[in-house]
């Protein structure tokens, strides 16, 4: 049997999936929390060791990858994790070679970078809206594999998660996000046209992966229909990955304060915001 498994199977496993008994807030509060500690211990290894690391996040949309990313890298530092997610090219930028505007954004030492959407844009989106020529395209799918190879070649660890949700459930979070007037903002015409193009985008999906699911360079697919579990087993598939170990820090004592040597607070007038709650 191929160590690949088909979208089928993944499918089938996903609707199996959510049919088990939801995961509680408390369980999963402690369990993202053991995550978050892990994640951390990471940040210190990273910079200790000079590490560099791309981690790649794409899907279906409405998969869930920003709630994934937000988890990663809400306890940890925004100078060691960095979230890169690019607008669409300008004048400029479309009159460069593709991949460079990806690659000014890659990591130095001690630094991981987060892309919320990468260069696959052109696997996907700009393959399904016409956004690139079929020249341009077949040119990407060729090269990608040899650019991804000199880019671990280099010393970077390169990975990369494609996550993946079922009809149902992407029709029903779109619902969601045009009732609550809290995540409108999350739906765009990109969005829509995704929903109403399901089958071209699968198709343009089972062609990026028969072309760059490479040994060297695999694509880790996550099964997201539920949230809180894909929160998990994402985070925790992207530490098994990384060879960190804990770093033994000083020991931090809090110093004592400073003697006020005659200070006062003074009488001014300050512009206090209201204490409306």
């Amino acid at each position: 049997m191929s160590r690949k498994k088909n979208m089928k199977s993944v499918r089938t496993e996903s609707m199996q999936s959510a049919a088990t008994e939801k995961l509680k807030r408390k369980e999963y509060e402690e369990l993202i929390a053991e995550l978050h500690i892990e994640l951390v211990k990471l940040q210190f290894w990273a910079k200790h060791a000079g590490a560099r690391i791309v981690v790649i996040f794409e899907g279906r949309d409405a998969a869930g990858k920003g709630g994934v990313i937000k988890r990663i890298t809400e306890r940890v530092s925004p100078r060691v994790f960095r979230v890169v997610a690019l607008p669409a090219p300008s004048e400029r930028e479309r009159s460069q070679i593709y991949f460079q505007r990806y690659f000014e954004h890659f990591p130095a030492a001690g630094e991981i970078v987060i892309f919320d959407r990468s260069w696959y844009n052109r696997a996907g989106v700009e393959r399904v809206m016409g956004f690139c020529t079929d020249e341009e395209y077949e040119r990407f799918l060729r090269i990608c594999p040899a650019w991804e190879r000199d880019i671990i070649d280099s010393g970077i660890t390169l990975i990369k998660y494609w996550f993946e949700v079922s009809k149902e459930e992407q029709t029903r979070r779109f619902s969601e996000r045009i009732s609550d007037a809290r995540k409108i903002w999350k739906l765009s015409p990109m969005d829509l046209e995704s929903h109403r193009r399901w089958y071209d985008y699968s198709r343009a999906r089972d062609a990026m992966f028969v072309a760059t699911d490479t040994k060297e360079s695999p694509w880790y697919v996550v099964d997201a229909n539920d949230k809180r579990r894909a929160r998990l087993n994402c985070i925790s598939h992207f530490l098994s990955l990384i060879p960190y170990e804990k770093i033994d820090l000083p020991k931090v004592e809090l110093p004592s304060r400073q003697k006020a040597k005659g200070y006062q607070e003074p009488e001014y007038g300050y512009n206090l915001v209201p204490e409306k709650y």
